[in-house]
């Protein structure tokens, strides 16, 4: 059985670029230094949110050591290492366990996602899951893959013995509750995938949360996270409610680029992202910056 525990929050980090789209690793060393006093169960590294598709295999397996090397080892690393081939996957998996990654964060192969049917999404995870040194989390991310990983399909995977849990990004509260319900029996655990629904998916059973806004506002997420398990709900629900529009505007509204400038302002490195992303205009800045404002946060 696992021993691993996800249940809090966890940022899903940005990788820090130098102006000339180099990764700057002095600036995510001190990101890092600015996010340990903050109660994070542990980081995500090469999510959604560090612009994984935009980094060579070399440059993924170096973000991921140089994380590794900052963490004290209490704090869980959790690494994106989904590749397209079941054959890619594997081997991204094995290298980054060797480069320090405690489990391995899985997204769903996407490109021929016509042929993605719910056998092959099963059949992939289950060689990858054999395959792992460590243990494995399905990642769905509908937004960006269009491709929702099938309640089936997790529900078949959730008996592997090296698959711990989900992160799901998807937004549907009801798949979230049907999840934790149907796998209640397995040693599986469920992490809402933004800050937008996390309040939401604790009252139905969520171990946790991989929420992009944390790299902004990770003491009020875990405060939110806290509140949740001490039962305190009307707080916590105030809390949720400031956190949604701030929360919209860093993922849908404007993405990485967004997320980038608003770690600006709660002083982190944000700094550029990787071409063909761009930044953000004047006018975009003053929207996202007047929605922080609006709910307190500025």
């Amino acid at each position: 059985g696992h021993t691993i525990d996800l249940g809090g929050i966890f940022p899903p980090l940005t990788t820090p670029f130098s102006p000339t789209q180099e990764v700057d690793y002095t600036q995510l060393e001190g990101n890092l230094c600015r996010y340990a006093s903050i109660p994070f169960r542990g980081l995500v590294v090469l999510g959604s949110n560090g612009e994984y598709p935009y980094l060579a295999p070399q440059e993924r397996l170096e973000v991921v050591s140089c994380v590794r090397r900052a963490l004290p080892r209490d704090r869980l690393l959790l690494a994106g290492s989904g590749c397209e081939s079941t054959q890619a996957t594997i081997k991204m998996t094995v290298s980054m366990a060797e480069a320090g990654a405690d489990v391995a964060l899985v997204v769903t192969p996407c490109y021929y996602r016509g042929a993605m049917t719910s056998a092959a999404l099963v059949q992939h995870y289950t060689e990858v899951a054999d395959a792992s040194p460590i243990p494995v989390v399905l990642y769905s991310v509908p937004a960006n893959t269009s491709l929702d990983l099938p309640l089936e399909a997790v529900l078949t995977l959730a008996q592997h013995p090296n698959i711990l849990g989900i992160k799901d990004s998807g937004g549907d509260i009801t798949r979230i509750g049907l999840m934790v319900h149907k796998t209640r029996k397995e040693d599986f655990q469920v992490l809402a995938g933004s800050a937008s629904f996390l309040l939401a998916s604790y009252a139905l059973g969520a171990s946790g949360g991989v929420c992009a806004l944390a790299n902004v506002l990770g003491g009020p997420l875990c405060q939110l996270d806290r509140l949740c398990r001490e039962g305190g709900w009307q707080e916590a629900r105030d809390l949720q409610h400031r956190l949604i529009e701030p929360n919209v505007s860093v993922t849908r509204r404007f993405g990485i680029p967004g997320l980038k400038k608003a770690m600006e302002w709660f002083g982190y490195y944000g700094g550029p992202c990787r071409a063909p992303l761009t930044p953000l205009s004047p006018s975009q800045v003053e929207e996202l910056r007047s929605t922080f404002s609006a709910n307190g946060w500025l």
